[in-house]
């Protein structure tokens, strides 16, 4: 007998509320290999609560989180192993230098070509010149392209962005686009909140409307 597929990300009935304020309700979501869901809507219509919910950022008051079959526990190693997310400004160590985060977390995440890996993705989201500065140090635009560096530089089955062509300028998005198309191609899940048309038409294999 065929072994049966396990999704990706399989969320299930998910409900969040903040006071009588109701976010999220009943909202479920299959996601596979080679899946890209963006989620569109206006802002404050729940698109981030989603994803932080995703990553477990923040605690659904109901429902159910599954990535690759395991239930959602941040600190859970298999969780760990398997998604990356940039879903806020991220919080780089303040004596770290820019090339330094990187091979931290490509060492911690085992990548047996650690060095190798940094460089190429240095170059590829161009702060080759600045891989010896601290995180502080850089424009808006630069610590965002750091912050997807992270994403990039680690093993991943899962990636959750939101928003992530904030402070890129055309040449970023165009970028940004053809990386995660790429990604998904090869077999990547993603699911992303994203404003820009561009970049959802690019990458997206689904479009959810969040609080149509």
């Amino acid at each position: 007998m065929a072994k049966q597929r396990t999704p990706v990300l399989k969320v299930s009935k998910l409900s969040k509320a903040y006071g009588s304020n109701s976010i999220i309700s009943d909202f479920s979501l299959e996601v596979w290999a080679g899946d890209a869901i963006a989620l569109t809507g206006r802002n404050g219509a729940g698109k981030s609560t989603i994803l932080r919910c995703l990553v477990g950022a923040d605690k659904a008051d109901s429902g159910t989180i599954e990535i690759c079959g395991n239930r959602l526990r941040e600190s859970d190693p298999a969780v760990r192993r398997d998604l990356a997310t940039v879903i806020d400004d991220l919080d780089f160590f303040p004596d770290l230098s820019v090339v330094e985060h990187l091979d931290l977390l490509a060492r911690a995440h085992g990548l047996p070509d650690a060095e190798e890996a940094v460089d190429d993705v240095l170059h590829e989201v161009q702060l080759v010149a600045q891989s010896g500065q601290l995180p502080g140090t850089l424009s808006s635009g630069q610590r965002r392209r750091l912050a997807l560096a992270t994403a990039f530089v680690r093993p991943r089955k899962l990636l959750i962005l939101d928003e992530p062509e904030q402070r890129l300028d055309v040449e970023g998005v165009e970028w940004l686009a053809t990386r995660l198309r790429a990604e998904r191609e090869a077999g990547l899940a993603i699911v992303m909140a994203s404003h820009e048309p561009r970049l959802v038409d690019a990458v997206s294999t689904r479009t959810i409307r969040v609080g149509a």
